[in-house]
């Protein structure tokens, strides 16, 4: 099979069955990047309603260049990775200075948070041009179509697969603009990660190399990950007549500049966790209540034992005391703990 035999069917099948989404709508450079931004190592379930408010609040780029951090911030909070929002309005500042996108894939490949995935996706999709746009999707969709044995994850599995998408690129500039969606799309509901590839949906079935051979779902080959590192932590929901302490986390690092609930290192028990609230010059007055929490980095694990009581006291600087958390962007990663946060300031 060559891979030239692929594109007819395969933007025939998309233009009858591709899932219509709002960001393919459109060729607005601004709405494209801010999707392809969003959807990096997220769900597109997770992006869909992130990106209508996200539009709602900043619909031009000039918007988002003005926009003040913590707005900016609590509109993506949940959404995870947040140095992706932060590099998103420094490049909508650059943009909006030079009064416009650059429509090439090496200017978008120069902007802040744009890699060669995304300076491509975007150069196609909303510019036509003539650039390939290689996700896990698309390393999959191609390594079976060739019953490609490489590693996917080393650098020259991906630089080969780039190369061989780029040749078989169509000229028409309305197929141009798809492509790489139609690549992706395929990817994405038919042949799909962690299970059986659906082929007798798929409009390359016949071309199928990994489908003729029988090793499609063995397909791609990836080298085991590094196990993640664990790392234990006592987080504290400190009530202060009917106020919740929060604080800064650091201006660099994981999770950086968001807003936190005091925390230390460490799984704490209840009189080892008063000493702790005492050194932050506050004094424990009933604790209401003890959970535990997880959460999954990409490169480590938070197992958090969690308590909240109610306490007196200013405490240190750094402590900021809130009646409501809806202004104040707290990531995911402390979920459980906003959960129940919330719940104890209605009460």
């Amino acid at each position: 099979m060559t891979l030239s035999q692929l594109p007819p069917p395969l933007l025939r099948w998309y233009r009858a069955n591709a899932r219509d989404l709002p960001w393919r709508r459109t060729q607005d450079p601004y709405r494209i990047w801010v999707s392809e931004i969003m959807l990096q190592q997220t769900r597109v379930a997770a992006v869909l309603g992130y990106y209508a408010r996200f539009l709602e609040a900043f619909p031009t780029v000039e918007a988002l260049a003005a926009a003040p951090e913590d707005q900016l911030m609590k509109l993506w909070e949940g959404l995870g990775y947040y140095s992706r929002a932060r590099n998103l309005q420094k490049a909508a500042r650059l943009v909006a200075d030079r009064g416009g996108f650059p429509d090439t894939y090496d200017g978008l490949l120069a902007l802040p948070g744009v890699g060669d995935y995304t300076a491509a996706a975007i150069a196609s999709a909303a510019f036509a041009r003539r650039e390939a746009a290689v996700d896990g999707n698309v390393l999959r969709v191609v390594t079976r179509l060739t019953d490609c044995r490489d590693d996917v994850a080393a650098p020259r599995t991906k630089q080969n697969i780039r190369a061989q998408v780029q040749a078989i690129f169509p000229e028409a500039e309305a197929d141009v603009r798809i492509f790489n969606q139609s690549l992706m799309e395929l990817g994405a509901t038919v042949c799909v990660p962690g299970g059986l590839p659906k082929c007798l949906l798929c409009p390359a079935r016949d071309l199928c190399l990994g489908r003729a051979r029988g090793t499609a779902e063995s397909l791609p080959v990836k080298a085991p990950k590094k196990s993640r590192r664990v790392e234990e932590k006592t987080v504290f929901l400190l009530l202060r007549e009917g106020w919740a302490a929060l604080r800064k986390r650091p201006a660099s690092g994981l999770l950086a500049g968001l807003w936190e609930f005091p925390n230390v290192e460490g799984a704490l028990d209840e009189p080892a966790a008063a000493v702790a609230v005492r050194a932050w010059g506050l004094e424990p007055r009933a604790w209401r209540n003890r959970l535990t929490a997880k959460h999954i980095f990409s490169h480590v694990e938070w197992h958090m034992t969690v308590y909240t009581l109610e306490v007196a006291g200013e405490g240190p600087p750094g402590l900021t005391w809130v009646e409501s958390l809806e202004r104040h962007a707290v990531p995911s990663a402390f979920a459980r703990c906003r959960e129940e946060a919330e719940r104890a300031l209605r009460e």
